[in-house]
């Protein structure tokens, strides 16, 4: 076997993790979800590292790795609203940043070519914050004794980071339509 492929194994087993996730959110059973959600933020570290401490990338992982993320978190943050355990303005926050990244990449795509980046730093703080503000609202709801000010604090960081990163992708991938743009009409 080709140990190269195991990061884009990783990002198909946290894809699929998403289901139970789901459910297990919509049925109540909070313990579950945080081992379920626990195994699917590690394999989201963990197929980083592959990939980059071993050079075992691919251009099928950087579609699916991303992917992996939104699917992930989108579907855990629409169960937790719908259970009432996250207002649905930051759950809409969440869903409206991922898919205005994911429709301006896929624009991109199609106007330009393959997109050329990394996720950048907002970006991988509002991905942390986001698992963690999972696992603490989460942890809550299995044993209620989460201060309520940690609770709001890390949803208000979130929020930030989710607006900021969002922005920042808007602005760079603009730049870089517009510098696209121009050097294809250069060239006619």
């Amino acid at each position: 076997m080709n140990l190269s492929i195991l990061p884009n194994l990783l990002c198909v087993v946290r894809m699929l993790l998403a289901i139970p996730v789901v459910f297990a959110i919509l049925g109540g059973y909070y313990h579950w979800t945080l081992v379920l959600f626990f195994i699917a933020a590690v394999t989201d570290g963990l197929d980083g590292w592959l990939a980059t401490h071993f050079n075992w990338t691919s251009e099928a992982g950087k579609l699916l790795d991303p992917v992996a993320d939104k699917l992930l978190l989108v579907s855990v943050f629409v169960a937790l609203t719908l259970v009432g355990l996250v207002p649905l303005w930051l759950a809409f926050a969440a869903v409206l940043r991922d898919v205005v990244i994911g429709g301006g990449a896929a624009a991109y795509r199609l106007l330009y070519g393959p997109l050329n980046g990394r996720p950048t730093l907002p970006s991988k703080l509002n991905t942390l914050l986001q698992i963690c503000f999972v696992l603490v609202v989460v942890s809550d709801a299995a044993w209620p004794a989460v201060p309520d000010a940690v609770v709001v604090v890390l949803g208000a960081a979130m929020f930030v980071t989710t607006v900021v990163s969002g922005l920042d992708y808007v602005l760079t991938y603009s730049r870089r339509a517009t510098q696209a743009a121009r050097a294809s009409r250069a060239l006619r």
